[in-house]
């Protein structure tokens, strides 16, 4: 006998979950991608004193976009999860959509300064954005 399939979520609770899931997302993300970026500036630092090869600044530069690309969905899928919430592959795929997006146009305003941010407007839109996204579900035919 299969289980009783639980009742959706309202919007309003969803919607709010998904705000906070996509706050910490946004703000885990863009932690790992300033440290790594940090890493960057200092092998290119350590390069240009002469240091010798080791931990390149283009594979601390690499590290750092692979490792915030495959952060957001992680972080967006768990937390709704943990949130208890069902059916969160349109807000995964949107977040991280988004995500790629933000950083893929604001890389150049923090790439060459330590402790930069992205600019703010770019976040608060892939946080919106991404809550809105969880409202998204696929009805059953």
């Amino acid at each position: 006998m299969a289980a009783p399939a639980s009742a959706p979520t309202p919007a309003a609770p969803r919607l709010l979950k998904a705000l906070i899931v996509s706050s910490v997302g946004v703000a885990v993300s863009h932690l790992v991608l300033s440290d790594t970026l940090y890493l960057s500036l200092a092998a290119q630092a350590s390069a240009a004193l002469g240091a010798g090869p080791g931990y390149s600044s283009q594979q601390a530069f690499t590290s750092a976009l692979v490792n915030t690309f495959l952060l957001m969905p992680l972080v967006l899928w768990i937390g709704m999860r943990i949130a208890g919430e069902r059916k969160v592959g349109p807000m995964v795929l949107v977040g991280t959509a988004g995500w790629v997006v933000a950083v893929g146009n604001g890389i150049d305003a923090i790439d060459d300064r330590p402790g930069a941010i992205l600019p703010l407007g770019s976040l608060a839109l892939v946080v919106g954005a991404t809550a809105l996204a969880s409202l998204m579900r696929r009805t059953r035919t």
